[in-house]
């Protein structure tokens, strides 16, 4: 397990699968992780889970879910589409229990992630997309050194209306000056 402040990164396991199905089905859950339809199965949540299960932590494929330090499962957190010879991957989060957004359980979640993926897997840049509109999430993914790289004009199709995703990544040396290092 990989600890944080607020929160404590474990290993998916079967038995998290009624909490994913729910989240994936919640429309605000999903509003901004570009699952316009948010419908899936729980059959169809049970091969995703199940896929991830087995898997465990491999170079550039890491998803992870998180937990409160009490030991409260309220969402995941990944890396994935590695890039070994740039030692560069994606980044995904999704808190999943809404009591507790807003409370600092992302960034927390996120920052450890990051110290994992730079320290111990020699990562030197992390990158993810965004909706332009997800301010909440731009601030958090801002507090953990990420920076805009770049904007894809009108690249999604949401509530009736097109919106910009944004790109941005954050380099080992940036997050180091930021947030320090362990090594």
């Amino acid at each position: 397990m990989l600890t944080g402040n607020l929160t404590r990164l474990r290993p998916l396991e079967m038995e998290d699968l009624e909490l994913y199905t729910a989240w994936i089905n919640d429309p605000e859950v999903t509003h901004f992780l570009g699952a316009a339809f948010p419908l899936m199965s729980r059959a169809a949540e049970r091969v995703w889970l199940e896929a991830a299960v087995p898997k465990g932590v491999r170079y550039g494929d890491v998803t992870l879910a998180i937990e409160t330090l009490e030991g409260r499962h309220i969402g995941s957190v990944a890396l994935h589409e590695p890039k070994v010879i740039e030692r560069q991957c994606s980044l995904g989060i999704m808190i999943g229990d809404k009591t507790c957004w807003d409370h600092g359980y992302g960034t927390d979640a996120i920052v450890t992630l990051l110290r994992f993926g730079f320290d111990d897997m020699n990562l030197n840049r992390v990158w993810l997309t965004v909706d332009a509109a997800n301010q909440r999430g731009i601030a958090c993914y801002r507090k953990c050194g990420f920076v805009e790289e770049g904007r894809l004009r009108q690249d999604r199709y949401q509530d009736g209306a097109y919106e910009d995703t944004l790109i941005m990544g954050v380099l080992v040396d940036e997050f180091r000056a930021l947030h320090g290092t362990t090594v």
